[in-house]
């Protein structure tokens, strides 16, 4: 089996100048993830209902709100 270095040697220079790019778009996308820290701005948002259900009955609630069409939508 072949290490990657021996391919590297049989590729032609036009393709290894986008294999390149292709590397370092690879390695972007993996440090760009790394990077990230999450936004919790939804932290909080369902406080008002806390009394009202319980967390199953929330969860299902929150269910409903997703599937059905909203006023915007129509």
């Amino acid at each position: 089996m072949e290490t990657i270095e021996e391919k590297i040697q049989d590729i032609p220079p036009d393709l290894k100048e986008q294999g390149l790019d292709f590397i370092e778009f690879l390695l972007g996308k993996r440090k760009n993830r790394r990077n990230k820290i999450p936004k919790l701005e939804w932290i909080g948002g369902l406080k008002e209902f806390k009394e009202k259900y319980t967390a199953l009955e929330l969860q299902k609630k929150a269910l409903e709100w997703r599937t059905e069409p909203s006023d915007v939508m129509r």
